[in-house]
């Protein structure tokens, strides 16, 4: 499974359930990643989405402990034992998990790549990615070069799971 966020310095990555900062280019790099893809999400997230719908062109699956959740146009799971269930039709690499902070902590251990857009600020924040700098199972495997919006610079970068890059060679 995949990981997308955009996350600051800080590995920040929201305020007040709003996203940090919307960059069209990482906007356009998310849309090309999951475009046909499966997204798991949580239901605050899917908040935050226009009109608070699931994002079409997508299978939207969302986590959520609200047992009475119906949401037109995606599935809901109310745990990550019946997502996995959920998720066994499709390949690993067509799931990304697109956030927030929980579920991006709960599917951690079964993910072996995270697209990060990095955007090199610090913004006041309430909810954070994992950092993975500091986890040693993660790895930096590429990097764009800097480019900018306006004043801000940010990177692409992803990630690796060493252990599953280690078990494959």
């Amino acid at each position: 499974m995949n990981l997308i966020a955009a996350v600051d310095n800080k590995w920040g990555i929201g305020l007040n359930r709003e996203l940090l900062v919307r960059i069209p280019a990482d906007q356009k790099l998310f849309r090309q990643e999951t475009m046909g893809k499966v997204i798991v999400l949580g239901h605050r997230t899917l908040r935050t989405f226009p009109q608070g719908m699931p994002l079409a062109g997508r299978k939207n699956i969302v986590l959520s402990r609200d047992t009475s959740l119906i949401i037109k146009g995606a599935t809901v799971v109310h745990s990550v034992d019946e997502l996995l269930e959920v998720l066994k039709p499709y390949r690993a690499e067509d799931i990304y998990v697109v956030g927030g902070e929980s579920i991006y902590r709960q599917l951690l251990p079964y993910c072996d790549t995270a697209h990060l857009t990095i955007v090199d600020h610090v913004y006041e924040a309430d909810a954070h990615f994992p950092n993975l700098d500091l986890d040693p199972d993660w790895e930096k495997t590429d990097e764009s070069d800097e480019h900018t919006y306006f004043d801000l610079a940010y990177t692409f970068v992803r990630y690796e799971r060493k252990t599953t890059r280690e078990t494959e060679a």
